[in-house]
């Protein structure tokens, strides 16, 4: 094993599995009924890009999981990044967590930026039940300023300045129940030498040369795993994967596996995609149609930019299945130290796919503009450079996106299913009796998992936290459904996101694209919104309306939240 000398006094390969060292013999005890509670969740994924949802990439071990778990396919999140881990990790709708629109701090309860003083996390409420904790990955709940067009900016962005801390330390993860926490405290990241990389509360000012950021935050949970085999306690781990969010960054014997994967263009791999998804009986053509394309008037082979986007998407791939590699990497370990089968174990994603243009944010707040030796990064609006090197900030763009989200409509930020609808696998072989590889079609949402953590780790949800007092969750249990049981879930579900808004209510739903047009679907017979049904049922409208009104009265929704995220996508 090749060391390597890092700035924090630390030594491991490239992917830092060093950071935590353990000490002691296993002990000699009966194995724990509770089990084991892993949550990995992929950052800006599409819904149908794993394999086992109907994608092509290359994705064997969480297929695994899928194949002897259950795949959850009416599950929601927040159509975004820091609004979604908030509403998981508080078991809160996330304007109730603080967290209504990004980071920044502002002066209204839900929109603080970080998670509130009334919230209590899972890590916080499991280590209260005999847990242990531990966290890898993208934190991205607490507060973080930037000044976009100074230097000094620039100069923390690009390794050249440093400063003891990326937010309020009080907003760390360390200082809400997590024991162990390595990874990133902001949102986007230079996946070959991340930007607010942290042990603890120690920025890691220096990284290894063959460093790359996926694989430091699944061998981080690897060394966790290792090390949590020798205590008698089961333990929380939360997995943050920041891919496969822009930029575009892979390696390059990853990017090759896909190199002609996507010269066939968006129309075959959408059509192929579906077809799966009918085949293995994700989806039920009769109610789940295929939407339109987004843009559909330009056709691939008329594309003046089929190469580079073509190899666009060859990247996200590649993230996506390095990603399943690390995950492969954690399963192993789990078998290794005979922890696999009272494992409970959670796969899904933030939001849909991003349709954002990297490049055209430019450099500033988290992105960049040159490396830490020197050399620029491209946000070149032209498409002349190469996705997946580190000089290069791009993302997939809009047609992609909407191909990544099939059958669904439109993308991460949106309130459209394509924008709040996640992949989800549940796996533990120990404790889900539903038959393997099943499908449950109950309505489910991220704040779910804290009353589910609570009951099968036989914790409580709390009224008062170290003198605080705590918002109920409205979140429900996922237990009953790992018998199988199909049910309805949650009878009301409600979003919003800068302006984007939507209310579902049994079989209705009524969303709206940031403006004040409601639309009208009934998402029994039409789950991906092809027909809008406004016009002719606008009683219905004005119910479903009212609802949403008293939910954003009640939960510290702004009424015209509105507005674009001024610092760019994360």
């Amino acid at each position: 094993m090749k060391k390597l000398k890092l700035a924090a006094g630390l030594t491991g390969l490239g992917i830092l599995a060093g950071l935590i060292a353990w000490q002691g013999k296993p002990k000699e005890v009966a194995p724990t009924q509770r089990p084991n509670i892993i949550v990995i969740m992929a950052d800006d994924m599409g819904y149908s890009d794993l394999g086992c949802f109907g994608g092509e990439i290359n994705t064997p071990n969480i297929n695994y999981l899928a194949n002897n778990g259950v795949r959850y396919t009416n599950f929601y999140n927040t159509s975004r990044c820091c609004p979604t881990r908030a509403s998981l990790l508080t078991g809160l709708y996330n304007h109730q967590a603080g967290i209504g629109k990004m980071t920044d701090a502002e002066d209204a309860p839900g929109y603080q930026g970080h998670l509130g003083a009334n919230t209590v996390t899972i890590a916080e409420v499991l280590k209260t039940a005999g847990y242990n904790t531990a966290m890898s990955g993208k934190w991205h709940v607490s507060n973080t300023s930037g000044r976009p067009t100074s230097k000094e900016q620039l100069d923390w962005l690009n390794h050249h300045t440093e400063f003891p801390e990326f937010s309020p330390i009080s907003q760390y993860p360390t200082s809400r129940g997590f024991d162990k926490f390595f990874g990133t405290i902001w949102g986007v990241v230079d996946f070959f030498d991340p930007f607010s990389l942290v042990s603890g509360t120690k920025p890691i000012t220096k990284v290894p040369k063959d460093y790359y950021h996926t694989d430091a935050i699944n061998d981080t949970a690897v060394t966790y795993i290792k090390g949590y085999a020798k205590s008698d306690k089961p333990f929380f781990l939360y997995v943050a994967e920041n891919a496969p969010h822009w930029p575009l960054h892979a390696k390059p014997a990853d990017i090759a596996k896909y190199k002609d994967t996507y010269k066939g263009g968006w129309d075959a791999i959408r059509e192929a995609r579906y077809n799966r998804m009918v085949k293995m009986g994700l989806i039920d053509p009769k109610t789940t149609k295929l939407t339109k394309r987004f843009k559909d008037n330009l056709k691939w082979e008329n594309n003046p930019d089929a190469a580079y986007d073509a190899e666009a998407m060859a990247v996200h791939a590649a993230m996506i299945d390095c990603m399943d590699q690390g995950i492969g990497r954690i399963i192993q370990t789990l078998k290794d130290t005979k922890q696999l089968d009272n494992t409970l174990i959670l796969v899904l994603s933030d939001n849909g796919a991003s349709s954002e243009n990297a490049a055209a944010y430019g450099p500033g707040f988290d992105r960049p503009n040159e490396t830490r030796d020197g050399r620029p990064v491209s946000y070149t609006l032209k498409k002349d450079n190469h996705p997946g090197d580190e000089t290069t900030y791009a993302s997939i763009g809009q047609r992609w996106a909407n191909v990544a989200n099939t059958p669904y409509a439109f993308w991460k930020q949106e309130s459209y299913e394509g924008g709040v609808k996640t992949p989800l696998i549940a796996f533990w072989p120990k404790g889900i009796k539903a038959k393997k590889g099943s499908f449950n079609n109950s309505v489910g949402h991220v704040m779910d998992f804290m009353s589910t953590f609570v009951e099968i780790a036989g914790g409580k949800y709390p009224t008062t936290y170290q003198g605080r007092n705590i918002t109920p969750t409205p979140g429900v249990s996922m237990v009953a459904s790992f018998t199988g049981k199909q049910d309805a879930g949650h009878k009301e579900l409600f979003n919003e996101h800068f302006g984007a808004r939507y209310a579902r209510v049994g079989d209705w739903k009524i969303t709206s694209m940031g403006d004040t047009t409601w639309h009208l679907y009934n998402i029994a017979n039409d789950l991906t919104e092809t027909t809008d049904l406004r016009t002719e049922n606008p009683a219905k409208v004005k119910e479903l309306a009212a609802a949403y009104r008293a939910w954003a009265t009640t939960h510290n929704v702004l009424p015209k939240p509105g507005g674009k995220a001024k610092t760019g996508g994360h």
